[in-house]
Parts: structure tokens; C-alpha cells; sequence
């Protein structure tokens, strides 16, 4: 036999091999239905509805994953909005301008609280909606649905819808979907019971159907007597299958990590399943059934009656999709990488340099107990982490890579990849790969100063850095600092990669309008030149994470600026204090809220560091923006509330 040429079982096979993995490969296809859409209220109606088409898969094109991407921006005419509103993504109609009316809501918004964002904001949220891969099919009509009664006329928003499609084969093949519960459900009301709404609903699993996966969105609303419900309460809800409790769940929602930080209002304060700035992630309960039996679905809340007229809403999307049996047996997949990553979701966890973190979901029949993980920066070297674990079918899990990130530059991929489940081949190898972009983390000398200044409530505040092995090489615990003081420590640091995490227990960080009793303290980091090298927020929340690096070559000083003003509710008086690496001219405005009319107006020549009050006694009571321009680009702005 001639050495040269492969037998011919080998040609077939490795042609068969590349069919497989051609077939496997990962198009992704964007339907965009709406691009930069301006949005505004209907004050007279409380809602406004934008609807508008777009063209999906055939149904018969196999459909791996359906992602919906929402961007929210200021629009170039408006400034951005500014109250937390419940807005809905809902399918309308399918099959072209007279297809066939629809009503299901495949995600929810809750508005920021955009009053001090600069023109220039934006910021996006994903979810998963492959749920709804039967409906969203040839033409679709699609609604944001803006709620809400603010002014229309001087604030909006621009936002855009994205569906990104990943066509490929179905880990599972929906058979059917149909809704369970849709609406918003009048709670605490003594006379007419929320249960009588969510009555138990029965449904007959279809032939061939392995499982069914409930899907539910919950968000509680209105503001009750005595306990602030549905929005400012903490209910419980149960979930019954066949007569069985699977679930029992807090609607309850901690604000103070949100990512989107600071907003203009109430941002931090926790509330009934969701924060203002938040696009909802579904609650997911996955269903044993059995072809033509009758199952059952229960929805409970726990007993609660207001003291007065009921206004609490508890507002439920529920859907219920039945599957066939998942495709594979062994099927693991890469959904996401939380750090290192450049996602607006993951900013308080980014950049990053140690410890990635990735999300894993188990499409397979089977559960998976171990598998291989290899990860690293594009264009470095690979590690390999072997995982062990339970990963039952259905599920994710979020895993945590030891070691340090590697960079080769200012912007740079991660790259993660899944191998052998089980010790097994993956049933679909396209989606255990994934790419995060990402910035590297800066690099600092070895000598490093915490600028730090107390508020009035210094109890709440501490602040710890640690090595790439977790321990603490310098920390502030709670209940160390004194109030109004100046803390300037030095920290000298060996070469490696460091994390600096700044936390508040009562989660109103350093700053908060609603808080006058705290005060206002600051936090700065600044290198042996006593310049700085990064500014914290101070109206933070809960935390705040920094990560570093101390080598060479040190990244360059630049031209930071850090603002405050405080207190911005008042009867009179506010502080503005500024602080920049190289002096600047800056320019210093009050400008009425709404109007946009500029009533004062400061310039200071050469400003590098300074302190100043402003009287603003001689104003009417009403709401100001305080704006500092440099070099006329807007870069600072901070709603005032006063006499109010």
C-alpha cells in the first residue's frame, strides 16, 4: 500500500468529521427591530407604545440560542429620562402586517434613574430568550411598550433592540408554548384575594415532550400601607407542581450592587424582585412530565391584606414551553464570562486579573460531575483547570478559574473552552468555546496612597487590599475610622496583582442625597507623586472593586478629574470640590431643572484643587443641575434639589 495515501474508511471518515463540524458552526445572524429609537411617556395615557417588524428564521432554520441585547441611551434632542419605569418587550404579530394577533411579553425593563447622566451615557443588558425560538419566526412585530407620566416634551430615551440569533441545532426542541399567568394581580386586598387570580392551571404534556420549563418574570409594585408593598416588601412566593412545592422564593431584590451606578434617585434602595436600571432575568423551573398526562402549576403568595385601599400589583409573565428530550446526552456550553469582560453588566467586577469567571449550562440529558476547562488570553498561554462538580441537566453553574489573567496590550480576548463532560465527546462542540473582550487592568508603582476622607457614619466603611493569593497586604476594617477624618496611607507592594475593595455595610456608599445625616466622605488612590491614579465614586452602594497590577512598565498618569457636590438636597448652601492631575480652566453652571436655563455661572482659570460654596438661598424652591464644563464638554452633572 502506497504510504501517501490514506486507506479510503479514513478519507470517509475524516469528510464525515468536517460535514459534522461545518454543520456545528456557530452563524449568528442580528435582527435589530429597533435602532436608536427615541422613547418618551404619554403622560395622558401612561403608556406609549412603539411597535415596529423584523424579519426572523424560517421556521424551519434550527435555532441554537436567541439572545435580546438592550441598549438605552440619551437622545441627541433630550436629555435622558428620569423616572424607574416598567416597560415591556412584548411579540404583538406574526406573518407580516395582518398576521396574527400576539401577545407575549419576552422581557421586562426597569428603567434608571437617568437625571444626572451626561449626553454622551449609554449602557446595554442581554437576556436569554431562546424560550420564545417558536414565535420569533418569519415576520415578527415587536412593542417596547414605555410606561410611565413624566414630562414628554425635554426627556427621553434612545433605545435599541437586538436579537442576536445563533442558528445550530437545538439543545432541545420546543414542541409548544403557552402563557400560565399574564397581568398585574391586585395584592393585599381583604375582599378579593391574589389567589383568586392565580389560580392553579392544568395542562397535558404532549406526545414525544421530555420536560416543560416554566418561565416566570415577577416584579412587585405599589406603595401600600403599613408595609410599603409590592414595591418596598419583602414576600415571599411559592411554586407548586402536581401538588408538591418546588420553589419557595423572596421577592426581594438588593439594589445596592447594581451595576449601573450612581443614578440619579432612589437607586440603591432594595425592592420587590428588581432595581431601577435593570433588565429582568426570568425565573426558570424545569418540569418532569409524562406524554399525555395532566399536570398542574400552582403560583402562591404568601397571605398578606393592607391596612388600607390596596395598591400593590404584583405584575407576572408566566409561560410554560414544553421540550423533547435535549439532543445529547453530554452537551456543555460556555453562556458567559463575568470577568474579565468588557460587558456594562459585569463593570463592578471589571477590569479583572485574577480569578475568572465563567458561566456554564449543562444542555446534555445527563448530569456532568467533571470536565476539562482551558482558558487564557488570546495569543498566551493556555491553562487547564479540571473541574469537578455536579451540574445536574438543565442547570448553570457559575465556576471560578484560579490564577492571574494575562494581557498582551490594552484591549484583549479571553478565551475559555469546555472539554470531555464526564470524560465523554460533547455533543455539540460549537458553543463550548467563547471570547470575552476585555481591558487590561492598569499597572502602578510599588508605592501606593489611600486617600481616604471619612463621612459622618464612619462605622459603615472599610476597605481591604489583597494579593493574587487572597491575603490582606493592608486594610481599614469597620469600625476603625473616626468621622471627618483624612486617612493618607502609604502601601508599599512587591510586583504582582493586587485587588483594592472599599465597602459599606449599610450599602449608601460614601455618599447618598437621601442620607444627609452621612455626609459626604472620599476616596482616591494616588501614586508616590501624589497624583491620582483612580478616583472612587463615592455614591457607590455596597462596594466597590479595583483591580491592578504593580510592574513595569507603569501606565501613564493621565489627565483625571474627580468631582463632588454636596449636600444636593438643601434650603441654601452646596459645596463643589474638584480635584485634577494638571490644572485645567473650568467652568462651573446652575442650570434649572426642567428648562435647561443656565441662572450662575463660574470660571476657574488654571484649576487643578479647590473647595467652593455656593449660597442658593436666593433661588425659588425647585430642582438645578450643578454642570462643570472643561475645554466646553460637558464632564460632570449632579441633580440639586432645593427647599424641597
Amino acid at each position: 500500500m502506497n504510504k501517501n495515501h490514506k486507506p479510503l474508511f479514513l478519507v470517509i471518515f475524516f469528510c464525515l468529521i468536517h460535514v459534522l463540524s461545518a454543520a456545528q458552526q456557530k452563524g449568528v445572524v442580528n435582527v435589530v427591530t429597533h435602532n436608536k429609537l427615541t422613547v418618551v411617556t404619554d403622560p395622558s395615557k401612561g403608556e406609549n407604545k412603539y411597535k415596529a417588524w423584523g424579519v426572523f428564521p424560517s421556521a424551519g432554520e434550527p435555532i441554537r440560542q436567541i439572545k435580546l441585547k438592550v441598549t438605552f441611551g440619551c437622545p441627541d434632542s433630550l436629555r435622558c429620562a428620569d423616572w424607574d419605569y416598567k416597560d415591556h418587550i412584548t411579540i404583538r404579530r406574526k406573518g407580516g402586517v395582518a398576521g396574527a394577533s400576539q401577545d407575549y411579553e419576552i422581557a421586562r425593563m426597569l428603567t434608571p434613574y437617568g437625571g444626572a447622566f451626561a449626553r454622551d451615557w449609554q449602557f446595554g443588558w442581554e437576556v436569554d430568550v431562546t424560550d420564545f425560538s417558536l414565535l420569533l419566526r418569519d415576520s415578527v412585530e415587536i412593542e417596547y411598550n414605555h410606561t410611565g407620566y413624566e414630562p414628554a416634551n425635554d426627556r427621553g430615551w434612545t433605545i435599541t433592540l437586538d436579537f442576536e440569533i445563533t442558528r445550530g441545532t437545538p439543545a432541545w426542541q420546543p414542541i409548544s408554548i403557552q402563557k400560565i399567568y399574564d397581568g398585574s394581580f391586585r395584592y393585599g386586598d381583604s375582599t378579593n384575594s391574589i389567589e383568586n387570580a392565580l389560580k392553579p392551571v392544568s395542562f397535558t404534556a404532549a406526545p414525544g415532550a421530555q420536560f416543560a420549563r416554566l418561565r416566570m418574570v415577577q416584579t412587585g409594585h405599589g406603595m401600600d400601607r403599613p408595609d410599603g408593598c409590592a414595591e418596598f416588601c419583602n414576600k415571599y412566593r411559592e411554586v407548586w407542581y402536581d401538588g408538591k412545592m418546588i420553589d419557595k422564593k423572596d421577592l426581594w431584590k438588593e439594589c445596592g450592587d447594581n451595576p449601573l451606578y450612581p443614578q440619579a434617585g432612589t437607586w440603591i434602595y432594595d425592592r420587590g424582585n428588581w432595581c431601577p436600571g435593570d433588565l429582568m432575568q426570568p425565573d426558570l423551573y424545569d418540569l418532569s412530565v409524562v406524554p399525555g398526562r395532566q399536570h398542574t402549576i400552582d403560583v402562591a403568595m404568601q397571605p398578606y391584606v393592607a391596612s388600607g385601599t390596596p395598591s400593590a400589583d404584583e405584575v407576572i409573565s408566566a409561560y410554560l414551553v414544553q421540550y423533547k428530550k435535549a439532543t445529547s446526552p453530554y452537551d456543555v456550553a460556555v453562556v458567559d464570562v463575568l470577568n474579565p469582560s468588557s460587558k456594562d453588566a459585569y463593570k463592578r467586577l471589571n477590569p479583572a486579573a485574577l480569578q475568572p469567571q465563567v458561566v456554564v449550562q449543562n444542555y446534555g440529558s445527563e448530569g456532568v460531575n467533571r470536565m476539562a476547562i482551558r482558558y487564557g488570553t488570546k495569543g498566551g498561554a493556555k491553562q487547564t483547570f479540571y473541574w469537578k462538580g455536579a451540574l445536574p441537566a438543565g442547570r448553570q453553574a457559575t465556576i471560578t478559574l484560579p490564577g492571574a489573567v494575562e494581557t498582551k496590550g490594552a484591549e484583549n480576548i479571553f478565551e475559555v473552552e469546555l472539554l470531555q463532560p464526564n470524560g465523554k465527546r460533547d455533543g455539540y462542540a460549537a458553543d463550548n468555546f467563547f471570547a470575552s473582550p476585555f481591558t487590561a487592568v492598569p499597572v502602578h508603582d510599588t508605592v501606593l496612597i489611600v486617600y481616604l476622607q471619612t463621612n459622618n457614619q464612619p462605622a459603615q466603611t472599610a476597605y481591604a487590599i489583597t494579593n493574587s493569593e487572597g491575603k490582606v497586604v493592608k486594610e481599614r476594617p469597620y469600625n476603625s475610622l473616626q468621622a471627618n477624618t483624612l486617612y493618607r496611607d502609604t502601601v508599599r507592594l512587591q510586583e504582582g496583582t493586587y485587588q483594592f475593595t472599599l465597602r459599606d455595610s449599610a450599602d449608601n456608599g460614601l455618599e447618598f442625597w437621601a442620607n444627609p445625616r452621612g455626609g459626604r466622605g472620599k476616596v482616591r488612590l494616588l501614586n508616590a507623586q501624589g497624583q491620582m491614579v483612580k478616583d472612587i465614586e463615592s455614591d457607590f452602594g455596597s462596594f466597590v472593586q479595583y483591580q491592578f497590577k504593580v510592574g513595569t512598565p507603569v501606565t501613564p498618569v493621565t489627565a483625571q478629574t474627580s468631582f463632588g457636590v454636596y449636600p444636593t438636597r438643601t434650603n441654601d448652601k452646596t459645596t463643589f470640590d474638584y480635584y485634577g492631575n494638571y490644572a485645567e480652566d473650568v467652568v462651573v453652571q446652575l442650570v434649572t431643572d426642567p428648562g435647561d436655563k443656565v441662572v450662575e455661572e463660574h470660571t476657574y482659570f488654571g484649576l487643578q484643587e479647590g473647595v467652593f460654596t455656593y449660597d442658593l438661598s436666593r433661588f425659588p424652591k425647585g430642582r438645578f443641575y450643578l454642570r462643570v464644563l472643561i475645554k466646553g464638554e460637558e464632564k460632570f452633572k449632579k441633580r440639586i434639589r432645593l427647599k424641597e
